[in-house]
């Protein structure tokens, strides 16, 4: 079963970035979709990588996973890891996957050895605006809450990504989260994303003042390429759960954030870790550690979150999966077969492969869009306007 041609496609959601698929067919015409991880503005650069990066596996079979992983790695990067190389080789990979279990006739959860649960929980992200007042965002996170989620990750804190904050700042979080609390409920997770950017001085303080808002983890505090700083916050806080893994993208990076005791809860992503193959060893490297995944997922609602509910089905120390709800009507227009969202938990598919299919034809009508230099929390998806109308329709049409 050789791979006879990798095409990529490049959509516009509408929101604050494109979205990068890949779909790998083999001689006997079995298809299979994978997706690369991309950033604003960086859209194109990781489709080109992906684009040379295919001219490798033309040939190879597809059930070649692992030893074509480790011949890129080897031959192709010359034993560098990066984003880009990991975010494009990602999609290859979660494409394989689906293709092999396609010509099994399987899901691919039974093929990674079956499912530890019945369903994968999963908590909303992409709903709120960084641009609008804490009153505003309030009532979108009412919304959520009224479409059946049990959990939002948002992040609180003001202005430009900066080091070093003022008082004033952080004074600006505390109220956000006890306004967050108040409104939602005491039941209600609240996930508090900070990006990686605070010294420990303001991450460890803030956090200590947080506390009293029972918030269900504090993600990424500090720069995680120095994993002693988030390794400090999460001994000066030891009530909280700490999270880190959204920036770090080797196996040999998560290998030292887990010996530096960096985490409670881990959230590598599947389309620029490596995939499918790289999530499973991440997740086995945790356990003995009893650290959770709680895989990041800021890809769409059709192949990423797919391959994450795959992967996320099978692994025992699994915690809570990301859930970009605002792509998802979007994805829903090119969906031949969408994934089922209801009351927090997404059901397993019983389809061969990831679950999911895409209409060709509809995907190339919203080719790449030009979006122009960006500044600011601008550039994360996340801070983009909520499509509330199109949620509304969403919600009811898929049983959000």
């Amino acid at each position: 079963m050789k791979i006879a041609r990798i095409e990529t496609f490049l959509f516009d959601p509408g929101l604050a970035k494109n979205l990068l698929f890949c779909r790998v067919e083999t001689e006997s015409g079995v298809h299979g979709w994978g997706e690369a991880y991309v950033t604003p503005g960086k859209e194109q650069v990781i489709e080109h990588l992906l684009q040379v990066m295919a001219k490798y596996m033309i040939g190879r079979s597809a059930h070649s996973i692992r030893h074509s992983a480790q011949v890129m790695f080897d031959d192709f990067a010359m034993r560098r890891a990066s984003l880009d190389l990991l975010s494009a080789w990602s999609a290859i990979e979660i494409a394989m996957w689906d293709i092999v279990a396609k010509a099994a006739g399987q899901p691919l959860y039974n093929l990674l050895g079956g499912p530890s649960r019945e369903r994968v929980k999963v908590y909303a992200n992409g709903w709120s605006s960084g641009t609008e007042s804490i009153e505003a965002n309030l009532e979108r996170a009412l919304q959520v809450k009224e479409a059946g989620f049990t959990a939002l990750k948002w992040d609180p804190f003001p202005g430009p990504w900066r080091n070093f904050i003022h008082r004033e700042d952080e004074d600006h979080v505390v109220r956000y989260v006890r306004r967050m609390r108040e409104t939602l409920g005491p039941d209600f997770g609240l996930l508090v994303e900070v990006h990686r950017r605070l010294a420990p001085m303001h991450a460890i303080r803030i956090g200590q003042r947080l506390a009293e808002f029972d918030i269900g983890w504090y993600e990424e505090p500090c720069l995680c390429d120095n994993i002693e700083l988030v390794s400090e916050v999460r001994r000066a806080l030891p009530g909280i759960p700490i999270v880190t893994g959204e920036a770090i993208y080797s196996k040999e990076a998560f290998a030292q954030a887990l010996t530096a005791r960096a985490a409670d809860i881990i959230n590598p992503d599947i389309c620029n870790c490596g995939g499918i193959s790289a999530m499973l060893d991440i997740a086995a490297m945790a356990q003995p550690h009893a650290v959770a995944m709680a895989p990041h997922n800021y890809n769409s609602t059709l192949v990423g979150l797919a391959a994450t509910v795959q992967l996320s089905a099978v692994i025992p120390n699994f915690w809570l999966a990301e859930c970009f709800i605002n792509l998802k009507p979007a994805c829903d227009e090119i969906a031949i077969q969408p994934l089922t969202i209801k009351d927090s938990f997404v059901e397993l598919p019983t389809t061969p492969g990831h679950g999911i299919d895409i209409d060709v034809a509809k995907l190339r009508a919203k080719p790449y869009r030009d979006m122009g230099a960006r500044t600011g929390r601008s550039l994360r998806g996340y801070t983009e306007e909520f499509p509330r109308k199109h949620y509304q329709v969403a919600a009811t049409r898929t049983g959000y």
